[in-house]
């Protein structure tokens, strides 16, 4: 429902409900999508150009770094368009990477209409379909766009063709842009303004229209104004007033509210249909939860919590780890301070999830879990960076489900694996590759070494694709720089859980000097027992220093053993008893008491493996 009697401001401009769009750039990563934003930035005057730098919304450093967007980021422009209105423009920025689908799927739930942007140089990729199911499952206006057209590529009509086919338009209906120029950009604003419908309400009925009600799209946290909650207004207007969280139930007296130019910009009050924030003024981030609902207090006082309750906006899917890593404290971080970290960093990465773990060489730490290898980097990069933690890690695990006497149950932790499990079934990912077509037998070949099953390949304009079946252990096992590797770059994949299938591994147990080390403890696959096995023992014994006592270290699995490595004791010379050597039985009587000695030692023998050794045999 729209109407003009509903109003947004953007500074002292007012605009009617229809002169405002909210969109969002989806594309795979490294397609130019925040060099696009750059241009909508430049063309609208939002950003001021001797303020302007390359990949402007990608605020952390990390994300410039890298070239990689990581965080959604949305921004507010004003802009005149060639009707002669004005129209206020809301956009979010996505993430490109499948381990940050999770990220594109709520800023999906905060607009209308998306710009669906393929890079002219690789063509459809993966994250580009993954992207486009879920604009389309989410009801969005779709406007294509085939980007670096200035590089003058001789097969760009092939891919404009392509992407038409994709969404089922007219080659003439794709745009043609140039991100790094504008050449382009102008005409596909354009077509934004006047494709793109303008924003819904969250009612379907009118009577509740005036009701305040936002949806928690992202937050972050900030030392002066607490918790900030980023949220689309589907009801109702908000000032800096008494507001109310529904799931929590929780009220707080809002410090401002305001919008992103693209930096925090406080304004009398939000409307409906735009996009905001809400600086909370909580300090707790258990309390503001992502996809949660927020109700001005007027409206939930009027309503009684019951009623409050049944106006909460439909949420987000809990997003499902796949990669469990723990992390312990390490020089003079503590762990208080590392376990706040996280909860800090989770506040705008609904994804990240993390329960206590301990170890008894390493101490308490936390059991964390991933969307992938990449979340996991860059939250361990952001943890060192941004809060100046050190820390040790695990080696990745997944969960699998096991059956152990009749009973049935979600194993975790490595170390909590039954010996002799009745079943085992471990967690498979429906997989897709696109790849141009003169790596496909590199790709297909890739069966060897990952247990990977070929289910269908189809042709996707000039590319292939792929879709197979894979056990997730498979995935962290190096499967995106191998894929990489074997098409110098030019295959993309995505993946999502599918289920789960009956599998034959065991628990790989280290043992140094007949002691279990726990934190050294992994799941590997039957055939790969053996080679893991005596790949760790040799590490390690490499790695340990000789003791008084000779040290055995072992590799075990369901009670056998299946690799041993033996560091000698040190030995210490006798002296020297002359000339000749000495008398014999002097030198004999000298021995067998260091022998007695060593015995001894050997009987009480006890091995503290350093936090350097661990760090050194849990590098990839």
């Amino acid at each position: 429902m729209t109407g003009a009697g509903f109003s947004a401001t953007l500074g002292a401009m007012e605009y009617p409900m229809d002169h405002i769009r909210n969109f969002v750039i989806i594309a795979h990563i490294d397609s130019g999508k925040s060099t696009l934003a750059d241009r909508l930035l430049e063309m609208t005057g939002t950003v001021p150009m001797r303020s302007m730098q390359a990949q402007y919304l990608d605020r952390m450093p990390l994300e410039r770094e890298r070239g990689i967007t990581i965080k959604m980021a949305p921004v507010r422009m004003a802009y005149a368009a060639a009707d002669g209105r004005r129209y206020e423009m809301n956009l979010i920025d996505t993430p490109g990477h499948s381990d940050f689908s999770y990220e594109v799927s709520r800023a999906l739930n905060a607009v209308e209409g998306g710009i669906l942007l393929v890079d002219g140089t690789k063509g459809i990729q993966a994250q580009t379909l993954s992207n486009l199911r879920g604009a389309q499952k989410a009801g969005l206006r779709l406007i294509p766009a085939v980007n670096k057209i200035d590089l003058n590529l001789p097969h760009i009509d092939k891919v404009v063709e392509a992407t038409a086919d994709l969404l089922g338009v007219a080659p003439e209906e794709v745009f043609r842009v140039s991100a790094k120029t504008g050449a382009g950009v102008k005409e596909l604003l354009e077509a934004v303004v006047k494709l793109v419908p303008p924003p819904k309400l969250g009612f379907p009925e009118g009577g509740n229209a005036g009701i305040a009600r936002a949806l928690i799209f992202d937050s972050a946290y900030d030392d002066h104004k607490g918790i900030i909650a980023n949220v689309r207004v589907f009801g109702g207007e908000f000032a800096a007033e008494e507001m109310h969280l529904v799931a929590s139930a929780d009220g707080f007296k809002a410090k401002e509210v305001g919008y992103f130019s693209p930096d925090m910009k406080a304004s009398p009050k939000l409307l409906t249909g735009e996009i905001g924030y809400i600086a909370t003024g909580l300090k707790e981030p258990e309390l503001v939860h992502i996809g949660d609902t927020v109700l001005a207090n007027r409206d939930s006082t009027a309503l009684g919590g019951a009623r409050a309750s049944e106006l909460a906006l439909p949420g987000y899917r809990e997003p499902a780890p796949v990669v469990f890593i723990s992390f312990y404290p390490d020089a003079d971080t503590k762990f208080d301070d590392l376990k706040r970290g996280f909860e800090k960093l989770r506040l705008n990465d609904a994804a990240l999830s993390f329960e206590p773990d301990s170890n008894e060489a390493l101490g308490r730490g936390l059991k964390v879990g991933f969307l992938g290898q990449l979340h996991f980097e860059i939250i361990s990069s952001r943890l060192e960076r941004e809060y100046n933690l050190h820390f040790l890690t695990s080696f990745p695990s997944i969960a699998y489900r096991v059956q152990d006497k009749g009973r049935v149950f979600t194993i975790k932790q490595p170390q909590d694996f039954p010996d002799h499990p009745e079943k085992v079934w471990e967690p498979l990912v429906d997989l897709e590759v696109l790849t141009p077509q003169q790596y496909l037998s590199a790709v297909l070949n890739m069966q060897t070494i990952f247990d990977m099953e070929i289910q269908e390949v189809k042709n996707i304009g000039e590319n292939l694709l792929i879709q197979a079946v894979m056990p997730l252990r498979e995935l962290i096992r190096d499967f995106d720089d191998r894929m990489k590797s074997v098409s110098q770059g030019y295959a993309s994949f995505t993946y999502e859980l599918s289920g789960e299938r009956e599998s034959e591994v065991e628990k790989l147990e280290i043992v140094v000097v007949n002691e279990v080390v726990p934190a050294l403890t992994r799941i590997v696959p039957k055939k790969d027992l053996e080679r893991e096995g005596r790949q760790t023992v040799e590490r390690l014994k490499e790695l340990l220093p000789k003791e008084q006592f000779s040290q055995a270290i072992q590799a075990k699995s369901q009670g056998r053993i299946i690799a041993r490595e033996t560091i000698s004791a040190m030995k210490k010379e006798l002296g020297n008893f002359g000339k000749n050597g000495g008398d014999r039985t002097r030198k004999m009587k000298l021995w067998k008491k260091q022998e007695k000695g060593k015995e001894r030692l050997q009987a009480g023998a006890r091995v503290d493996i350093s936090p350097e050794v661990f760090r050194e045999i849990l590098k990839k």
